[in-house]
């Protein structure tokens, strides 16, 4: 989870993955959802063309934004899927990012995860996320996270189905323990790369092998639960800038992000949509070895 500035790239609507984005969804809008606090929260909605297969909802990294995550989002809508993304207050897209600074974040996401939970219904979805999204989206499945300040109840949701969690952020105590993580209730795939490796601090850099602390959320959990663990080789937290930060110099990790939409897209066709073929598949390529090591427990 990356907290420290950035700059996005200007324009990243028009990129090509944004075209493949509109090329593949058969409409896509924004819209708002109030909250009692008074603050409104802005939804993205890719409905994809054809028969839907299921519904997404998708949490993005900090201080990121739905929009760049086409990569990933493109190839699920085009699969069947209907995504459907929160902005969070911590996006620097966000017109009041300044009034949620530090943690003051984690409540406000758990807020928009219930405000769009409660607007699609009561009907089953998969909880999907990267960073501190992924995180959001453990939590949704049962982790048991540190609740927010603020915030009662139970910070799950029981109408997901399944959880897709891209390089969630290790044990936090402020957020969410290993204990914590090995709650989750619900079939999880968790990934990660041997080159996403978070900095000792701001300014500091990458610490070797700390991209293991990722996966900590599958080492966790209990087996038997059809919990998932991908950890692609040389690919670090952005795939070279591909999903959520365009502006980073790479290299590009395509292949292995093709690779990953493959990989989810099987799990979550099996786990949120009930494919059984699908399993299989996702089954098959259960390896210990790299460049693309599948573990399940």
């Amino acid at each position: 989870m990356d907290f420290s500035r950035r700059a996005f790239v200007g324009g990243a609507l028009l990129t090509p993955l944004a075209s493949s984005l509109a090329a593949a969804a058969a409409s896509v809008r924004t819209f708002d959802l109030p909250w009692p606090s008074g603050r409104t929260i802005q939804i993205t909605d890719w409905r994809p063309r054809g028969r839907e297969r299921g519904l997404v909802l998708f949490s993005h990294g900090a201080l990121s934004a739905p929009q760049l995550y086409e990569g990933l989002i493109g190839h699920w809508v085009a699969d069947g899927w209907r995504v459907m993304a929160p902005l969070h207050v911590d996006s620097e897209r966000h017109p009041h990012t300044k009034d949620f600074p530090g943690l003051a974040s984690w409540g406000a996401r758990i807020e928009d995860m219930r405000a769009l939970s409660a607007h699609v219904g009561n009907r089953p979805w998969v909880a999907a996320g990267h960073s501190y999204g992924g995180l959001v989206a453990l939590t949704m499945g049962g982790a048991a996270a540190v609740p927010p300040p603020g915030i009662s109840g139970p910070l799950s949701d029981f109408n997901v189905s399944a959880v897709v969690a891209f390089s969630p952020p290790a044990p936090v105590p402020v957020l969410c323990t290993a204990e914590g993580y090995s709650r989750i209730s619900v079939p999880a795939l968790i990934q990660t790369g041997t080159a996403d490796n978070p900095p000792a601090g701001p300014g500091l850099a990458p610490v070797p092998g700390s991209w293991k602390g990722h996966l900590v959320p599958y080492d966790a959990a209990t087996p038997g639960g059809h919990r998932y663990g991908l950890v692609l080789e040389g690919v670090d937290h952005y795939f070279g800038g591909l999903i959520c930060r365009y502006e980073v110099p790479g290299p590009k990790q395509a292949e292995r992000l093709e690779d990953a939409k493959r990989i989810s897209s099987q799990f979550m066709r099996g786990f949120g949509a009930g494919d059984k073929t699908a399993r299989r598949l996702l089954d098959r390529q259960v390896s210990n070895n790299l460049p693309v090591q599948l573990l399940r427990k």
